[in-house]
């Protein structure tokens, strides 16, 4: 999959934009502010059809303008695909295929799949366990998608069991057969999302570890583990013994929607002992780990978005990195960066044909 043509219009601070891709490396260099992330940002949507910062689609649209349009034009095997995405400001979200609009947002997710590495990863070890859920969710909906369509259906279930929790408790009244309405349809969704995390986490662990390896040096050990309540416990017998504890908090308390991922080094959580570079090496082992497992599950090849990383890394770990990306064949890769200097010398070390754009 390669992205051959992507033009902006009103997309945040880009009132017009329009540019003609290398097959193999592109960057954007330029001084902070002038809007480099933001068109990584574009390309993540192109991709799953929303933002990577967490920015409400409304947000997006440029200050003072109605609308925003992302159009790209990509390289399919041996065809060509129009991907639109257009956000009125008065209407809902519309993203079309070769002018053909989607059922469902769901249907797009998959076909252009991307990794992303930028400084907001960090996150991914700082916060809840939310952020790690739904970077897994992520990762799985881009090689599945039936895991997708079973989320949507998994949460929407539990938001409608909480809320007659919610009434119960507000109106004072009980009635547990009203509530066990929802619990096949919790259990048949949620079992088959924890096997495909469970089976998934397997398969990314050790390649996670081949990654850090090479780019750490090998001094030490990390690791991706996968917690979840179904490890010691059949869903169905999780909500009958949560029963009177989810009465008490007016909300399920136990279930696929608490899992986490506990990224540890030498049997450790990296976030208490990992130094700022041993976490930043993690990090990128983990993004690379998911291409690699992406490409591997679905046959393409996902576009590669580097967000002013090269600033965050000392120069042992940039040449680690600059040597797995001659070796792992990433396919398309988008470098943002301040420094063009920089920028021409990191690119001169990869083997392919690049393109830098000055913004």
């Amino acid at each position: 999959m390669i992205i051959k043509k992507l033009s902006l219009l009103n997309f945040k601070n880009h009132s017009e934009k329009k540019f003609d891709f290398s097959p193999q490396i592109n960057c954007f260099v330029g001084n902070n502010g002038v809007g480099k992330t933001n068109i990584l940002d574009a390309l993540h949507y192109l991709s799953v059809g929303k933002g990577f910062l967490g920015n409400t689609d409304l947000n997006n649209i440029r200050n003072e303008e109605d609308f925003f349009a992302i159009e790209a034009e990509i390289q399919n095997d041996d065809s060509e695909d129009i991907i639109k995405i257009l956000q009125p400001k008065e209407a809902k979200k519309v993203i079309k295929k070769n002018d053909k609009t989607y059922d469902r947002m769901a249907d797009h997710i998959g076909y252009l799949p991307s990794v992303m590495i930028s400084p907001y990863d960090s996150n991914l070890i700082s916060d809840s366990g939310e952020s790690r859920r739904k970077f897994l969710d992520s990762m799985i909906s881009q090689t599945d998608s039936e895991y997708l369509f079973d989320l949507i259906q998994y949460q929407k279930t539990i938001q409608q069991r909480n809320a007659l929790l919610k009434y119960f408790a507000k109106n004072r009244t009980w009635d547990k057969d009203s509530l066990d309405i929802y619990n096949d349809p919790i259990t048949k969704f949620g079992t088959k999302i924890f096997r495909k995390r469970k089976e998934f986490v397997q398969q990314l662990n050790p390649i996670v570890q081949n990654f850090y390896e090479i780019i750490s040096g090998g001094k030490e050990t990390v690791s991706v583990i996968y917690e979840s309540h179904l490890l010691d416990n059949p869903f169905d017998n999780l909500l009958k013994e949560s029963l009177e504890r989810d009465r008490m908090l007016t909300y399920t308390s136990k279930g696929i929607h608490k899992d986490d991922l506990l990224f540890e080094m030498d049997s450790i959580l990296i976030k208490k002992i990992g130094s700022q570079g041993q976490q930043k090496s993690f990090l990128i082992s983990l993004k690379l780990a998911q291409m690699n497992l992406i490409k591997e599950l679905t046959n393409k090849t996902p576009i590669l978005l580097l967000d002013d990383i090269f600033d965050k890394l000392d120069d042992h770990r940039v040449s680690q990195l600059i040597e797995l990306v001659n070796q792992e064949n990433f396919g398309q890769i988008f470098i943002t960066d301040t420094h063009r200097e920089r920028t021409e010398n990191v690119v001169k070390k990869i083997n392919e044909e690049s393109i830098i754009f000055e913004i």
